[in-house]
């Protein structure tokens, strides 16, 4: 996957969950748990492009582990949308997959920038 198709992946991503809490009920713990993902998703997308822009492979580094935390921590509030029942949907375990399929990509990113890193401090 280029840098390019994974900046289009995580904008398409945080969309997605955008429209997925205008689904959800008006509850005290949907509207904070909506509020919490919105800004966990949507920052997926901004810390990877920022990552493209880094000056060096410590920065870039940096910022992907900063985009798999924020990846992260959206698969956990999709969770605890599911599991809590405040929304039980196809469009919920399809963005789970999704969220597990993008920590996925941007920790294997992470770790070869890292051993990258690593190789040339050795060298």
């Amino acid at each position: 996957m280029t840098s390019e198709q994974l900046k289009a992946r995580s904008k398409q991503f945080a969309l997605a969950i955008i429209a997925l809490i205008e689904k959800l009920p008006h509850t005290l713990a949907a509207q904070i748990i909506a509020r919490q993902m919105v800004r966990s998703a949507t920052s997926v997308g901004a810390n990877y492009r920022a990552a493209c822009r880094a000056r060096s492979r410590t920065e870039f580094a940096a910022r992907v582990a900063i985009a798999v935390e924020e990846a992260d921590e959206t698969l956990h509030w999709l969770e605890l949308l599911e599991e809590s029942g405040l929304l039980r949907e196809e469009p919920v375990r399809l963005l789970i997959c999704e969220a597990g399929e993008l920590v996925a990509i941007l920790a294997a990113s992470y770790k070869t920038a890292s051993a990258s890193r690593a190789s040339r401090t050795r060298s």
